[in-house]
């Protein structure tokens, strides 16, 4: 199966030479080429591109931007920014990117962009590549989808995630947001140095806690700075939270 490729560029000539150059390669197939950032979005989730080709200027809107939310909808998309911008390299790398190609790149850069794809796919490199080139706790946001709306919640303001009622609850100091995401999808996309999975049903923010009680033999309950709910935590968490803080 062939790996599917977005790109999103808002010059019909540079989507055309980034095309061609690509599918000389049997590897990929180009599925969807947008020229606006919100145009991209929906294309995103249409077709589920696993590469994406973005331009930082687009419009007068900032492609930083839309690699925040494509990475929030898919935190394994490899975002490749080709833009005549070099000055939002550091920035791009810090963040999102895969590779940064720099207008006007050549022939050869491209295509060994290309090929650094297809050796993650290979069965002895994926899992290791994947984790070089790919660092997943370095958004500042977590998206939340509704059926008519996405949240951008910053990360730093999650006090708890709770599972409740058949559902999942985000708390941050001032509002809850509902959503279907599993703890365990969230808890991939939180930084495991700020975020505990303190029991089945709870991830809770360490800087956010005010105090700890027992409650029973082998649980305790958490309270936090800022909200009134609180988690229960298991004593195998227990333990580990001494160890970080002592």
């Amino acid at each position: 199966m062939a790996i599917k490729v977005m790109l999103v560029e808002d010059e019909p000539g540079m989507r055309l030479l980034l095309r061609k150059i690509i599918e000389k390669h049997e590897e990929f197939e180009v599925v969807a080429e947008c020229e606006a950032l919100a145009e991209s979005i929906i294309q995103f989730h249409r077709q589920q591109p696993e590469v994406v080709f973005l331009d930082i200027g687009i419009k007068g809107e900032n492609g930083i931007e839309c690699a925040r939310v494509l990475t929030d909808l898919n935190p394994k998309v490899k975002i490749i920014f080709a833009t005549a911008h070099a000055e939002y390299m550091p920035e791009a790398f810090e963040l999102y990117a895969f590779d940064y190609l720099v207008k006007p790149f050549a022939l050869e850069r491209v295509n060994r962009t290309l090929e650094r794809i297809v050796s993650l796919y290979r069965p002895d490199t994926c899992e290791q590549e994947e984790k070089v080139v790919r660092p997943e706790y370095r958004q500042d946001k977590l998206l939340v989808k509704g059926k008519e709306s996405m949240s951008f919640i910053p990360i730093p303001d999650i006090v708890l995630i709770q599972r409740e009622n058949n559902a999942t609850v985000i708390y941050t100091e001032k509002d809850s947001y509902v959503t279907s995401a599993s703890l365990a999808d969230l808890e991939k996309k939180l930084d495991p140095g700020q975020f505990l999975r303190s029991h089945k049903s709870y991830i809770i923010n360490l800087s956010r806690i005010r105090k700890i009680e027992p409650y029973g033999r082998w649980t305790y309950v958490v309270h936090f700075q800022g909200r009134k709910e609180d988690a229960l935590l298991t004593a195998e968490k227990f333990e580990e939270i001494k160890k970080r803080f002592i």
